[in-house]
C-alpha cells in the first residue's frame, strides 16, 4: 500500500528518550517553579496555571499549590496538557540561551531529509507540546530542521493510545489513514494507530524490547524497505 504522509512520534523515535528524561526534565523541575513565580500574571502564563487546575480538580488551588501539583506531575511523567505547554514555554528559554541543544538521531535526520526532497510531507504527535516539538527540531544537535515538517500535533488532538486521535489527523492533513505511515516506539499507540486505519512500524532502537506484533525497524532507513 502506497505511503502519502509519514507521522512520527518524537521520543524514542527520532530523538534519545535519555535527551528526554535527562536534560529537559530535570531542567523543567529546576526551574520551574521560579519560572511560575515570575511570570503568573502575564495572560499566557495565568491561562495555563488555570488550566492545571482544571486538570487537576483543583479550582482553589493558589499559585504554590499549582507548582506543587506541576512538579508530582512532572515526576509522574504525566501528560497533562497544561504542563507541557508550560514546560515548552521555559525550555524556549533552554535552547535559545544554548543551555541545551535537541537531540535527534543522524538516521532520522538523513531519512527525514530525504523523504522531504521526494516530496513526501512529514507530520509529528508527540505528547509534548508543539512548541516543544518546534524547539527541539528548532535548536537541533543537526541544525534547524523544522523546514522538513508539514504539520506539528500533541494531545490537544487526543490521548496518542485512542484510534480517534490518529482519524482526527488523518482528516486535518488530508490523507486516508491508509495511506499514512506512523512511527512509534510505544505499541499501544500503534495499536491505536492500526485501528484507525494507519500503516505502522514500530522502532526499536538500542536494547529496547519489542512488544507487539507490528513491523520493526531499528533505525530509519529501515522504515520504507
Amino acid at each position: 500500500m502506497s505511503i502519502a504522509a509519514i507521522l512520527t512520534d518524537i521520543e524514542g523515535t527520532t530523538s534519545s528518550i535519555e535527551f528526554v528524561h535527562e536534560v529537559l526534565f530535570p531542567y523543567a523541575s529546576e526551574n520551574l517553579a521560579a519560572f511560575v513565580r515570575e511570570n503568573q500574571d502575564h495572560p499566557g502564563i495565568a491561562k495555563l496555571i488555570s488550566d492545571a487546575r482544571d486538570e487537576a480538580g483543583e479550582p482553589d488551588a493558589n499559585t504554590e499549590e499549582v507548582i506543587a501539583i506541576l512538579l508530582q506531575w512532572i515526576r509522574e511523567d504525566r501528560k497533562a496538557t497544561a504542563l507541557k505547554a508550560l514546560q515548552g514555554k521555559l525550555w524556549r528559554f533552554g535552547y535559545v540561551n544554548g543551555d541545551f541543544t535537541g537531540h535527534v538521531y543522524p538516521d532520522a535526520v538523513s531519512h527525514m531529509q530525504s523523504w522531504y526532497e521526494a516530496g513526501i510531507p512529514i507530520y509529528v504527535y508527540s505528547s509534548g507540546s508543539v512548541q516543544a516539538q518546534q524547539l527541539l527540531f528548532g535548536y537541533s544537535n543537526a541544525g534547524d530542521l523544522r523546514a522538513f515538517f508539514s504539520g506539528f500535533f500533541d494531545t490537544r488532538v487526543g490521548h496518542k493510545r485512542k484510534p480517534s486521535s490518529y482519524s482526527e489527523i488523518a482528516t486535518m492533513i488530508g490523507y486516508p489513514p491508509e495511506n499514512i505511515l506512523f512511527l512509534s516506539d510505544v505499541a499501544g499507540e500503534l495499536d491505536a494507530a492500526r485501528e484507525a486505519g494507519m500503516q505502522t512500524v514500530q522502532i526499536v532502537r538500542d536494547d529496547n524490547v519489542v512488544v507487539g506484533d507490528h513491523r520493526v525497524a531499528q533505525e530509519f532507513g529501515e522504515v520504507m524497505t
